[in-house]
């Protein structure tokens, strides 16, 4: 059972309807950006190469941008995200898919599989 202090902390986060997220999966995040005063929507599609449970959940997300790799990783529970989507699920056999760190192009393809 949670501290009551820490409920009203995560009943504060935007996004509330989370998918179920596993590495391997290609998601769609829908970020907050503040510029200055001014407010907008940002997307960041990538795959799902960890995630991380307990009392903060977390996930990373990679994505190749430009021919540069980018990693970014999203606390489950942040005012950022806005939405989360998962467009492809793939058939992975390791917990934390580091390994693609080192690998590009046809070579760090991945199984998909059929989503449920």
């Amino acid at each position: 059972m949670r501290n009551p202090i820490i409920e009203k902390l995560l009943a504060k986060s935007r996004c509330t309807d989370i998918p179920k997220l596993s590495a391997g999966d290609k998601g769609k995040e829908l970020v907050e950006i503040r510029e200055g005063e001014k407010e907008r929507l940002q997307a960041f599609e990538g795959v799902v190469i960890a995630r991380k449970r307990g009392a903060q959940p977390s996930f990373t997300v990679r994505k190749i941008s430009f021919g540069q790799g980018v990693e970014r990783i999203f606390p489950l529970d942040s005012k950022v995200i806005d939405k989360i989507d998962v467009l492809r699920s793939a058939k992975v056999r390791r917990a934390k898919l580091y390994y693609l760190r080192g690998l590009k192009g046809k070579a760090a393809r991945l199984k998909e599989v059929e989503q449920q």
